[in-house]
């Protein structure tokens, strides 16, 4: 009985100590933070950064067209221009489209395109002509096109500098077996027949049309030879507002009623304005009256037809035919003659002695 007693004593002596260490080993609650010590003295400088660019470095090279407001003068002159306002970009479909929008313009240009008529067409404008914002510099103002072209009537290689821009399109298109010269008979089987619009040029090249042997000489080409950027230097001279010069590209205007032209492209080889004026209105006036005799003439064997000013469906002398090419060329392109004068009388007088 003593014995289990002691043991009962000792076992319950060693729980209390248990319990009495494990008391004194148990954290207590956080004390309070000390005072910050001080501050340790500062270390080296880092070097500066480089500045950014400015965000509106590059739109302002282009945007001021080299002065204040000039790019708005720019896009308002092309707002009154006929790529704007009378290019029916419309015509979206192969092959209309490679001309008339400027998205088929673009993928021509670029080898990719794909006959797929173009969706939501745009006329053409800046992004047709030059290569905006890919660069954000003045590069972007180069254009898309600068290329020799080979026309597409007799195949030529032209280089019109930066005129090759325009006579990508400004050019007469093939026609598929087309008349020979003293050849068959021809079968006309379309109104449209001819060499379609703007064949600009290739009447100032001198390329494309029917060259009938007579006595009028075809003369020396002054335009297509020896103006620098042939088209651009003309029709692009010295803007005066949106009636003519710059983007609207146009060579004249209508001034209370009186027709004035631009000659500010034409100074640096015509230097008397006065001469000039009187050379141009005489080189049309001669020109229009050729047209107007070459058409009654047409009229007469039945190649044209008065009642829609297109051609008339039929057989007719191979020589018929093409001196409606003739023609439809000429009065298509819209110079009457101005774009190489001597080449234009040429071509009409030699024509019309010949079918006469």
């Amino acid at each position: 009985m003593k014995r289990f007693t002691f043991l009962t004593f000792l076992t319950a002596a060693f729980l209390f100590s248990v319990l009495m260490i494990t008391s004194c080993t148990k954290e207590g609650a956080a004390g309070k933070d000390g005072i910050d010590g001080a501050v340790g003295p500062a270390g080296p400088r880092g070097e500066a950064g480089v500045d950014g660019t400015d965000g509106t470095a590059g739109c302002i090279l282009c945007h001021t067209g080299g002065q204040e407001q000039g790019m708005f003068a720019q896009v308002n002159q092309w707002e009154h221009s006929v790529h704007a306002t009378g290019g029916n970009f419309e015509r979206n479909t192969n092959p209309c489209a490679t001309c008339h929008t400027s998205q088929g313009f673009l993928a021509n240009v670029a080898g990719t395109y794909d006959g797929v008529a173009v969706s939501n067409p745009n006329p053409i404008n800046c992004y047709t002509c030059h290569n905006i914002h890919k660069t954000f510099t003045p590069a972007d103002l180069g254009f898309t096109k600068t290329a020799n072209v080979q026309l597409e009537v007799g195949g030529n290689v032209i280089n019109l500098g930066k005129g090759n821009l325009c006579a990508t399109c400004h050019q007469a298109r093939a026609i598929s077996g087309a008349p020979v010269i003293d050849g068959p008979d021809y079968k006309i089987t379309s109104n449209r027949f001819g060499g379609h619009h703007g064949p600009q040029a290739n009447i100032l090249t001198g390329n494309g049309l029917y060259k009938f042997t007579g006595t009028t000489s075809y003369g020396i080409n002054t335009h297509g030879t020896f103006v620098t950027d042939a088209c651009v230097t003309c029709h692009m001279a010295e803007a005066y507002g949106t009636q003519s010069g710059g983007h609207t590209m146009k060579m004249a205007y209508d001034y209370h009623g009186t027709i004035t032209k631009n000659t500010a492209g034409c100074a640096s080889c015509h230097t008397n304005t006065a001469d000039l004026v009187k050379a141009w209105d005489d080189t049309q006036a001669e020109v229009e009256e050729l047209i107007v005799e070459l058409r009654d003439i047409l009229t007469a064997k039945g190649v044209y037809n008065p009642a829609d000013g297109l051609a008339k469906p039929g057989t007719f002398k191979a020589n018929y035919a093409a001196a409606y090419i003739n023609y439809q060329l000429i009065e298509e392109d819209r110079s009457l003659g101005v774009h190489n004068p001597q080449y234009v009388i040429g071509i009409l007088k030699n024509t019309i002695a010949k079918i006469k």
